[in-house]
């Protein structure tokens, strides 16, 4: 077509930083220097991603974000709801009350839970008042997991309100005219419907979860390494590109099976009733 030229600006910037970077991680990944500015081909890096270590920081990772992005869902899908089913003047309010915190940069609202969960914070504050034994919620699971629903508990929130408000109110009243209980409206009827919701948030947390560094790195005092922390290690401390490479790799597979597997589920559920 005549404006297909519309899509050169895109194409260009997604072949000079997505294609670009990726064929590079790939070959830095599987060559090996030799000495003497000779180099070989080899999978030695990726062999080394199956040593118990770096399994274990893997899994740790995967399961870490797995526990966030389960959390997310169970707290944003109820808010999603209230925000959805409120008039439209308190939706405006809710979602900017959702969206102020975003403004403020990353590292600094990671900082503002730092001091909240230190021994001294208002957390350890409360539980003295309450008459409770103080103990260190700082650089803990609790507290990485803690962060990460903090930051990315509004990217599970949003995909699901709009899917809610789009969803067509009639379905709901012939499911109540058929005798349905409010419980199994939801089951059968509301559900199903905002699944695509569900799944674009459920994507939309645990990608980011996965491969966060920060958080761990702040949060996890640097006893909670994750694969993100591991990579940035091998680049900037280790100077081992080829590692780091690999490991990379590696974090691009599981999070493509992850979007394969959602997709999969998304094109089954797709359109039809919970029966």
């Amino acid at each position: 077509m005549k404006r297909d030229w519309v899509a050169y600006p895109y194409m260009g910037w997604m072949l000079v930083f997505v294609t670009v970077p990726l064929v590079l991680l790939l070959y830095n990944s599987v060559i090996i220097d030799s000495g003497s500015g000779t180099v070989r081909f080899t999978l030695e890096h990726f062999g080394r991603v199956l040593e118990p270590m770096y399994l274990s920081v893997i899994w740790r990772s995967i399961m870490l974000a797995l526990v966030s992005t389960v959390i997310c869902l169970v707290l944003g899908y109820p808010m999603a709801m209230i925000i959805a089913n409120s008039s439209l003047k308190t939706q405006y309010v809710l979602i900017i009350l959702f969206i102020i915190p975003m403004w403020m940069n990353f590292l600094a609202r990671t900082y503002a839970w730092m001091t909240l969960l230190e021994k001294t914070g208002l957390f350890s504050q409360f539980l003295r008042w309450l008459g409770l034994p103080v103990t260190g919620l700082l650089h803990t699971d609790f507290a990485v997991i803690l962060g990460m629903v903090y930051n990315f508990l509004p990217f599970m929130i949003f995909p699901i309100y709009v899917v809610l408000r789009k969803m067509d109110k009639s379905l709901l009243e012939a499911s109540r005219d058929l005798g349905a209980t409010p419980l199994m409206t939801f089951r059968r009827v509301v559900f199903p419907l905002s699944l695509s919701g569900v799944l674009s948030g459920v994507t939309l947390v645990f990608m980011p979860a996965v491969t966060t560094f920060a958080i761990p790195q702040l949060l996890g005092g640097g006893h909670y390494t994750m694969i993100g922390n591991l990579i940035e290690q091998q680049y900037l401390r280790a100077n081992d590109w080829g590692f780091g490479s690999a490991l990379s790799i590696i974090l691009i597979v599981i999070i493509l099976l992850s979007m394969a597997l959602i997709y999969k589920v998304d094109r089954k559920e797709d359109g039809g009733l919970m029966i």
